[in-house]
């Protein structure tokens, strides 16, 4: 059969709509014709991952590409629209296949082509199993024309604009497309604007783009349309930048902006604001005005500078980061701040086809990473209305009012429908909940995570929820981790953070079915994430978002503890966002929060911390279930099978008792490394530290306890028999008693879920004996309980209490056995209690509830027993007590409930009245004490008369003072406002009722009645009371050596007689005026009033007066406590003086009449005793400050004044001072307790006592004047500090009175010029006995807490040219500590001691002779590191560069500077590289220096000086968060880093280069210099204090490049510059010199690359004229050689000083090559730093010869060095070096040398040069070097003299010989080895040196008297010819004479032969001498002879 001719179907017809027609029908039919069963060309389909059904003939169709391409080529001739219906079905069964037929055709038909391309890429960028594939064919396929990626690009952006208006999902999957394909570029070079903008933004935040260079490149590009689509960007996207509201709901949820990128597009704009229209110009300034919230604070940096992604880090920048929510609440990208009204409408439940939304797809969903849109696009119609509605349930009431998704700027789709559960909780995985797009949170979170970073990630959730085979991980060493992987470089842990961060956000929805323990710990972690700042932005919103809604569930619901845990754990961060904390305020179960997180919320409002942070406890199901699981897995420390611990807990959670266990968490003050684990078990210490008291039980070996626990840890109702019988095998009866401690102690008192358990175990076990020993035991833990210390946060004593109260009545009442009186007197115990007070209360009610539970179990004790019903009885009475805390009167009401009982039905008696019982009563409650006390000293409660029934008397007549109704504390009196809070208005009084407008009245009136009387009231009160209160202490203290106790008596007592003097005067006097005022106020007020009304007044009067007569009086009495304690410290002062003056002349004070009148007088049992006062009479004292009259009774007396000790709570905001001085506060405290006992009474003790006692009182006045009395009392205390005392205390006293400045000093408090400012003025101003404590003056100048300059004046003038003979010393001692010794002060350099060192060396030099012992040497020694430095004079530019240094340290900068110089630094930058500096940018700068006029920088040169350090500061700033910035991302590349720190830097050097140029006339060098030096000292003094202050995180990038632009700039070949060169180089020497490595060392590699740079070396040592700029260079080589001679010298070569040695060689080799004369110059004074051991180091300067010389070759045979021209001829020694030598030493050397006299000089020679015994460094060798030389040159001078030459003959038998010889005989093997290296450093080049020390070593050889000094000469000259070369001239001559010559019998001696190798050395060095035939005739020669 013939085939079917198909091709002619697909061939053009003329009939088009036949042909179509056909192709039509055959498509609908296809079973009758199919095109797939004739042969075509198909579409090669090859590549798709899940290809088409291929068995569907209705697809199969769709293969031909021969039908595709006719039906296009039909679309074109007029069928448009009916071929494009036909399509529909395979865009919508097989698009992938269509796309691929339509890229593979090859058509020029393309109208339809293109319109189906654009409609099938959507469906590719949706969730397609085939769309990477597609995606990438299309983009990348061959042959594919550039119009199909225009396509795609639009489809695109159309995909994303259309519908879903910008939804942020779709855009996040468009970015992940365009990074897949590569083709991000070029989608952002595209159109619309709109959409490119959007996804620039994302992906900037992404870190796949620089914003704002792109940014700034588009504007440049298409300008103002550009700019006009990013401002409606901007409006779009964050709406409140117009000024505009929150977004409201109905804006589509696209997310709001981060905050950086908004920053980044405004600066951007702002940038280009000045050259666009008017109109745009002025938007972009309204809208940076309106975004200043984030753009003023955070000063931006330049673009670029700041990564994106990561907060930036410096302060300067704080308001972007992540701490800062407020900021942002303007921009409405976390309206946390929005109003709470308006979103609660939209919380309805969520729409019905949001179901579907989420079914699963058709096609596996594997292909792709799960995208944020399930492939259904169209169920999400739905959700446009959902932005507020998060995963709430049925709690439609408002759960979240301000912040839903939408006002977090979060896409509300789910992220990952497909979610597997996690962690193994209920697998509930219904799509009830909508979740927030975490993508958007997290984008680096959005990318799958493989298999493995998850496993890890989940492995890790694992150990905190510590599920075997995990070990277990604490919730801190979890937060620990992370931090670490967050900032880690490695990039698995960065994924593993992400991983485990959006785990935890992604299950926030299942928290709900955590079982207890769990969702506990989960919610410690999430506070955790939030407390250490592990999240920011985004998350960090989403994550409080999360807490708050947590917290605002129904009070005690699961998710309610949740929030209170978490809150809990990030307490302290509250304070950083304040609008956080309102909302949490407005939660309707605010008041039910534990109460510490009320207050922290509460403060946190106001931005603060409480000023007190209170230990609280939260108690949460959780909490409870963990401390179980915790106290059952510590005490089986070794058990074998933990795995079996937790599976049991898990099991008991669910019979959780809720307030059974109360967790005590550490408070969060400090968040340092060692905090213990956030939750602990109860605390069982108090247990634990009473049993070590009583008699030891014997305890079971260790295996036996761990088995004893094991069984405890795994019992259970099923193996009871089992484990009893256990018990009875494994411990012997001797052992039992244990066994009962051990249960009782570490398992009934914190296990209260297992009492039953345990009580059965009892019963079980059936031995009487043990149950007897567990009884005892109960009592014996019960009672230390009740006798422990009842401190008010002590909740985990009180709730080991409560436990054994339930476990006592468990195993006696329940077991119908009695609680006997002698064991427990329950009724007495509750007696007491109540007479005792609210703390004991709180002990004993919630005890004896439990105890009494277990009655109901019982046949014999459940009520109407007796026994039990006269209890329940008493507390029927307590409940009635008015005052009795809420929370006991509940426990009373549980207990009656539980035990049936009706409270109403009880009858209670009258018990706790009854005064007889209290006589007799023993108490349980406290510690037994040696004398009882009576009972009639215990308050009692009030009655409750007074305070329930209103004042009905309208009489002014109150007789008795009535109860006091305010606490000291609680009324704050520094002005009449403090009443108004106070003021009592009963709303029952008729008169307000009537005429509610005079309740204004009321406020006056009191104020007024107070103010007449306070004055006069007062002063009486005072008067009265000081003169009795006087006389009192006077008497008492007389023979007390201790003024501050003696002070805080007189307070305590002067407080109390002046209050209640005040009381009774002002009382009645107050009512009268109070009442009066009032009458008047309200008279005028109703000017026409009726009889009645009168009435009504004179009752309202009455009645108001007598309400607040209590308070008024109040504010008066204090007033006049407050004032009475400085009179008193007056009328004191002269005994205080006393008794300290008597403490510092080292003896105890005692009034010496008293003593004899109390010895004669008194009885022995009244008698004052020598020394402290007795504690019984201190107790009279301290009661006179717990009971002030007037005032409620206070406890508080920890602090020992007693009421300024805690300052009025909420009197005043605390301050920032408050909160340092309350630091210190803590601080010293601590220190006080940690002082020993033994040495409490030590006078240093002492006065750290009064020190802290200043402190409070400094805090509580916070005024200027008190802080400088306590600053100058902190420097007196440091000045007054001896050595005499012990040791350790001289350290902590030393180290408070430091705490103390350091605290004034804080930016916060006083500042550091004021301060330092003061604590100068006190040292200047001191006494002279201890104004020169040279350690303590030391210790605060090495702290920064002194004015340099201002004490370096004084210092200088106090030494009065040298007549002050103690400052002088003193001077000298700082100096030589400060500047000389090795342990100097790095951040103190000469210039700070500029004047003192000026007058040093001015007494020095007038002295002649007779200066103050080691003047001179100090002198000497700080000359040398001054020698070059030129030009001292005051003013001169030496002084400039010194005064630079010391300003660049002063920070009181005027308001506005700084942002100034910012900005006129930014201006210069840009100004500096834009295309129209001009050369040399002098166009800028005269630009420029017009704007630094116009911001008047150039007003003075205080304004200079700090602009300058301003922009030094900035520019390092900027290199410093480049460098971050390469850390943290190390693939950036270093030299781009580079180039953006240098971009500021060079443009900044090229700013200073031209001020220099230019400033004062053309031919004024003054000025020019002066400017130079003073630029050149701030930079060296920013860097000098960067360096002290980062330490070993100091950068030398910034400074070296600024030096080293700056030399070059002013190195330049200009004649401006040529004229001031010298003084140019001067001014870089004295900063390299300031900068030498002993000061800077973190500068050293820069430094040395400083000095050794070709133009600096060319220029110091060629150009400039007569060697000017020798001295200078050869101080800075000395500098360097001197900072590594101690490396050196002990062969300390770590790498980096490997490294710098290295460079130090290179140097030197440069120098020998190119300035060898310089070497031979100053040859003496190197070799003088640079240790004995370092040959090669010393070679190199040795071998140095003048370039005119011709060396002879010192190999030639017979070479006679005498006949040489230059041999006669000395060389140049530039250094000074007689100057080390002692002035008498020097006189006797030259009287020695001339006249053989003194005959003692050659005999004290050696004991003259050795310093110390220490070996290595027990000789003087700068000395030894100096005698070597000067001897050296006085003998040639005098053999010239003589009119010989040097030679072997005329060197000897003279007394420089003499010397000579003396030393190589008289010194031991250290010094002769020195002495003879002196000699061999001068063998250098042929010269008269040479040549005499030549002869003068070989002469020494040949008469030594033993062959040790033959040895060591050959040793000396050896070791520096077996080194590599070069090697001295004249060593070599030296060597090869000696060797040479058979004179000196050099081979004869023992040491050439000692040993093989010695001797192959010694004839190879021969041969390398002198040639090998020769060294051979030698050698043998000498063996002959």
């Amino acid at each position: 059969m013939e085939v079917f001719p198909v091709d002619l179907i697909y061939r053009p017809w003329k009939h088009a709509e036949g042909q179509l027609s056909f192709i039509q029908h055959s498509l609908i039919n296809p079973e009758i014709f199919c095109f797939a069963d004739y042969p075509c060309h198909a579409v090669a389909t090859d590549i798709l991952k899940a290809p088409p059904e291929d068995d569907n003939r209705e697809i199969a169709t769709w293969k031909s590409l021969d039908l595709i391409e006719s039906l296009l080529r039909l679309a074109e001739v007029g069928q448009y629209e009916q071929v494009k219906q036909l399509f529909s079905f395979p865009i919508k069964h097989c698009p992938d296949m269509l796309v691929l037929a339509l890229l593979q055709i090859n058509t020029s038909w393309h109208t339809l082509r293109h319109e189906l391309i654009s409609t099938l890429m959507p469906i590719f960028l949706g969730n397609h199993p085939n769309s990477a594939i597609i995606l990438h064919y299309a983009w990348h396929g061959q042959g594919q024309s550039p119009s199909i990626r225009q396509l795609i690009m639009h489809a695109m952006a159309e995909w994303y604009m259309r519908g879903e208006q910008y939804d942020q999902a779709k855009l996040s999957r468009i970015l992940d497309v365009a990074q897949d394909l590569k083709a991000l570029s070029m989608l952002l070079n595209g159109t619309p604007f709109a959409f490119v903008i959007d996804l620039a933004a994302l992906a900037s935040r992404r870190e796949y783009l620089k914003l704002d260079k792109w940014l700034t490149d588009k504007i440049r590009e298409h300008g103002e349309p550009f700019i006009q689509a990013c401002m409606t960007f901007l409006k779009r996207r964050c709406p409140s930048i117009l000024g505009g509201l929150a977004p409201e709901k109905d804006q589509p949820k696209s997310a709001q902006l981060p905050p950086e990128t908004l920053a980044t597009m405004l600066a951007c704009l702002q940038a280009c604001a000045g050259s666009v229209s008017q109109e745009l110009s002025e938007t972009i300034l309204t809208m940076v005005a309106n975004c200043s919230n984030v753009m003023n604070k955070a000063r931006q940096p330049p673009p670029g500078v700041m990564p994106k992604g990561r907060p930036p880090s410096a302060s300067s920048l704080d308001a972007i980061s992540p701490v800062q929510i407020d900021p942002l609440a303007g921009m409405a990208s976390l309206s946390i701040g929005g109003s709470a009204a308006p979103h609660t409408q939209s919380m309805q439940g969520f729409p019905p086809n949001l179901g579907s939304a989420f079914s699963t797809p058709q096609s596996p969903a594997k292909a792709f990473p799960p995208l944020s849109t399930p492939n259904q696009t169209t169920a999400f119609s739905g959700i446009g209305g959902l932005s507020s509605q998060l995963p709430v349930g049925g709690l439609g009431t408002g759960s979240l009012p301000g912040i839903g998704t939408g006002a977090l700027g979060l896409p509300a789709v789910n992220n990952d429908p497909f979610v597997q559960r996690k962690l193994g909780t209920s697998g509930l995985n219904q799509p009830t909940f909508q979740q927030t797009d975490l993508s958007q949170v997290w984008p680096e979170a959005n990318q799958h995570f493989s298999k493995e970073i998850d496993d890890e990630a989940n492995s890790y959730f694992q150990r905190i929820y510590n599920h075997p085979p995990h070990p277990t991980m604490s919730v801190d060493e979890v937060l620990e981790m992370l931090q670490r992987f967050k900032d880690s470089t490695i990039k698995r842990e960065r994924e593993v953070f992400n991983c485990m961060l959006r785990n935890l956000f992604e299950e926030y929805r299942f928290f709900p079915q955590y079982p207890d323990k769990e969702l506990h710990i989960t919610a410690c972690l999430f506070g955790g994430i939030i407390e250490k700042g592990l999240v920011t932005y985004m998350a960090l919103g989403l994550a409080l978002r999360y807490v708050l809604e947590a917290l605002r569930k129904p009070f005690g619901s699961k998710m309610y503890y949740f929030g209170i845990a978490a809150l809990d754990r990030f307490k302290n961060r509250l304070k950083d966002y304040p609008q956080y904390c309102q909302h949490l305020a407005s939660i309707s179960h605010f008041m039910q929060f534990p109460h510490h997180l009320q207050e922290y919320i509460e403060y946190g409002q106001q931005s603060r911390d409480p000023p007190v942070k209170m230990q609280g406890s939260i108690t949460t199901p959780g909490s409870i279930a963990l401390a179980q699981a915790q106290a059952q897995a510590q005490v089986p420390a070794k058990a074998p099978l933990a795995g079996q611990v937790s599976t049991m807990v898990t099991t008991s959670t669910t019979t959780t008792v809720a307030k059974t266990v109360t967790v005590t968490r550490p408070t969060g003050v400090s968040f340092k490394k060692d905090v213990p684990p956030s939750i602990n078990t109860t605390n069982i210490d108090t247990l634990l530290v009473a049993t070590d008291q009583t008699e030891r039980i014997v305890e079971p070996p260790e295996n036996i306890q761990e088995k004893i626990a094991f069984i405890f840890n795994n019992l259970s109702q099923s193996n009871m028999t089992q484990k009893v019988e256990e018990l009875k095998e494994t411990v012997k009866e001797e052992f039992m008693p244990w066994v009962s401690q051990y249960l009782v102690m570490k398992r009934v008192s914190i296990e209260p879920n297992f009492h039953s358990l345990y009580s059965n175990f009892l019963d079980t076990l059936k031995n009487p004996e043990f149950n007897k020993m567990v009884l005892n035991e109960t009592y014996r833990n019960i009672k230390v309980l009740l006798t422990s210390d009842k401190a008010a946060a002590n909740f985990s004593d009180r709730s080991l209490l409560k436990n054994l109260g339930h476990w006592l009545g468990m195993i006696t009442l329940a077991k119908n056995k009695p609680i006997l009186h002698t064991d427990l007197d329950v009724k007495s115990l509750l007696l007491e209690a109540y007479v005792k007070g609210q703390q004991e209360l709180l002990y004993v009610v919630p005890f004896v509830a439990k105890v009494l539970e277990s009655s109901i179990r019982s046949v014999v004790f459940r009520p109407p027993n007796p026994w039990t019903m006269a209890i329940m009885n008493v507390l029927a009475e307590l409940h009635q007590e008015h005052d009795l805390k809420l929370n006991l009167k509940f426990e009373i009401e549980v207990l009656c409930k539980n035990l049936a009982l009706d409270i109403n039905e009880l009858k209670p008696g009258n018990l706790l009245k009854d005064k007889d019982r209290l006589k007799n009563l023993d108490e349980q409650l406290s510690a037994p004490k040696k004398d009882v006390k009576q009972p009639e000293e215990l308050p009692p409660i009030t009655t409750t008369t007074t305070s329930t029934t209103p004042a009905t008397s309208t009489t002014c007549t109150a007789t008795v003072p009535p109860q006091p109704q305010y606490s000291y504390h609680d009324i704050n009196v520094y002005s009449l406002a403090g009443l108004a809070p106070h003021i009592t208005l009963n709303p029952t009084i008729p008169l307000f009722q009537a005429h509610p407008q005079l309740k204004q009245c009321v406020r006056q009136a009191i104020e007024r009645a107070v103010q007449e009387l306070v004055h006069p009231v007062v002063d009486r009160s005072i008067k009265i009371a000081m003169t009795t209160c006087e006389q009192i202490v006077r008497k008492d203290f007389a023979l007390d050596s201790e003024e501050s106790r003696m002070r805080i008596a007189a307070h305590h007592m002067m407080r109390n007689l002046t209050a209640g003097m005040a009381m009774i005067t002002c009382r009645e006097p107050l009512l009268m005026s109070i009442s009066t005022n009032l009458k008047n106020s309200f008279a005028s007020a109703l000017r026409t009033a009726s009889p009645q009304q009168r009435e009504m007044m004179d009752q309202a009067a009455a009645q108001l007066a007598q309400d607040n007569c209590e308070l008024a009086c109040c504010f008066i009495q204090k007033t006049a406590v407050e004032k009475a304690g400085p009179e008193m410290d007056k009328r004191l002062a002269t005994e205080f003086e006393l008794r300290k003056h008597a403490r510092q002349e080292g003896r105890r004070y005692c009034d010496p009449v008293v003593l004899t009148y109390q010895a004669e007088r008194m009885p022995e049992q009244i008698r004052l005793k020598v020394g402290g006062v007795d504690p019984k009479q201190l107790a009279v004292y301290e009661e006179f400050a717990r009971n002030v009259p007037g005032f409620l009774p206070t406890n508080d007396l920890s602090q020992p004044t007693g009421f300024l000790a805690q300052p009025m709570k909420q009197a005043w905001a605390t301050d920032d001072v408050a909160q340092i001085y309350d630091k210190c506060i803590t601080e010293l405290e601590q220190h006080l307790h940690a002082i020993p006992p033994t040495l409490a009474m030590n006078p240093q003790a002492q006065a750290l006592r009064s020190l802290l006692e200043v402190v409070v009182l400094s805090r509580n006045s916070r005024d200027a004047i008190a802080a400088l009395g306590l600053l100058q009392k902190a420097v007196e205390g440091l000045l007054d500090a001896t050595s005499g005392a012990d040791a350790d205390l001289l350290l902590r006293y030393r180290e408070c009175h430091l705490l103390v400045l350091k605290a004034l000093q804080d930016g916060r408090a006083y500042g550091s010029p004021w301060c330092n400012k003061q604590i100068t003025r006190c040292l200047i101003e001191c006494r002279d006995e201890y104004k020169y404590n040279v350690e303590a003056v030391e210790l605060l100048i090495r702290n920064h807490l002194v004015n340099m300059q201002q004490y370096d004046l004084h210092l200088a003038q106090s030494m009065e040219n040298g007549l002050n003979y103690m400052a002088v010393a003193f001077a000298m001692q700082l100096v030589k500590i400060l500047l000389v010794d090795e342990r100097s002060v790095a951040h103190i350099t000469e210039a700070d001691l500029f004047h003192t060192i000026e007058t040093l060396m001015r007494i020095n030099a007038h002295s002649r002779g007779n200066a103050p012992e080691g003047l001179p040497q100090l002198m000497e020694v700080v000359r040398s590191n001054y020698e070059a430095m030129i030009d001292r004079a005051h003013g001169g530019p030496n002084f400039m560069m010194h005064s630079g240094i010391s300003q660049a340290s002063e920070y009181d900068d005027p308001p506005g500077l700084r942002e100034k110089a910012e900005y006129l630094l930014r201006e210069w930058v840009n100004l500096y590289h834009s295309a129209a500096a001009g050369r040399d940018s002098t166009k800028a700068f005269s630009a420029f220096v017009g704007q630094m006029h116009q911001q008047g920088i150039l007003k003075t040169d205080d304004l200079i000086t700090r602009f300058f350090r301003l922009c030094t500061e900035m520019c390092v700033e900027i290199s410093y968060r480049a460098q971050a910035e390469q850390q943290h991302n190390p693939a950036a590349n270093p030299t781009m880093i580079r180039a953006k720190c240098y971009h500021n830097l060079d443009a900044f050097v090229r700013l200073i280069a031209l001020l220099v140029k230019h400033s004062g006339e053309a031919t004024n060098t003054v000025t020019k210099i002066n400017l130079l030096n003073k630029v050149l000292g701030i930079v060296v003094g920013v860097l000098l204090q960067d360096h002290d202050v980062r330490q070993s995180e100091f950068q030398q990038l910034p400074y070296h490049r600024i030096f080293i632009m700056l030399l070059l700039e002013l190195n330049a070949p200009e004649h401006v510059l040529e004229t001031i060169n010298f003084q140019t180089l001067t001014a870089f020497c004295n900063t390299f010199h300031i900068l030498r490595p002993t000061k800077a060392p973190g500068f050293v590699y820069a430094w040395l690359e400083l000095i050794s740079h070709r133009i600096f070396i060319a220029r110091m040592l060629a150009h400039t004229p007569q060697q000017k700029g020798w001295p200078m260079y050869a101080q800075l080589l000395i500098d360097l050689f001197r900072y590594l001679a101690p490396f050196l010298r002990n062969v300390e070569l770590t790498k980096p000083m490997q490294i710098l040695y290295k460079g130090t060689l290179r140097v030197l080799l440069v120098l020998l090559h190119d300035f060898p004369e310089f070497l031979c110059d100053y040859h003496y004074g190197f070799c003088d730093v640079i240790p004995p051991n370092c040959i090669q180091l010393r070679n190199l300067i040795l071998s140095a010869f003048p370039r005119n010389m011709r060396l002879p070759d010192p190999f030639t045979p017979n070479l006679k060095v005498d006949m040489l021209s230059e041999i006669n001829i000395a060389p140049r020694i530039l250094t000074n070096f007689t100057g080390v030598m002692p002035p008498q030493f020097k006189k006797d050397l030259d009287s020695y040398l001339k006249t053989r006299s003194p005959v003692t000089f050659l005999s004290d020679l050696r004991s003259n040069l050795q310093v110390s015994n220490e070996p290595g460094n027990r000789y003087n060798l700068q000395l030894i070097n100096a005698l070597v030389l000067y001897v050296g040159t006085q003998a040639i001078a005098h053999i010239h003299n003589k009119g010989s030459t040097p030679s072997m003959s005329t060197i000897t038998h003279s007394a420089h010989m003499d010397i000579f010889q003396n030393l190589a005989v008289d010194l031991d093997t250290e010094g002769r080895y020195l002495f003879l290296n002196a000699i061999a450093n001068q063998l250098r080049y042929p010269n008269s040196h040479t040549h005499y020390f030549s002869c003068t070593m070989l002469y020494l050889f040949a008469e030594a008297n033993t062959e040790a000094i033959q040895e060591q000469i050959t040793r000396v000259l050896l070791e520096r010819l077996i080194v590599n070369r070069p090697h001295p001239w004249g060593l070599l001559i030296t060597f090869i004479e000696l060797i040479k010559n058979p004179a000196f019998k050099f081979w004869n001696h023992e040491f050439v032969h000692c040993a093989p190798e010695i001797e192959k050395l010694f004839q190879s060095v021969a041969q390398c001498c002198m040639g090998q035939k020769q060294a051979q005739q030698v050698m043998e020669g000498t063996g002959a002879s």
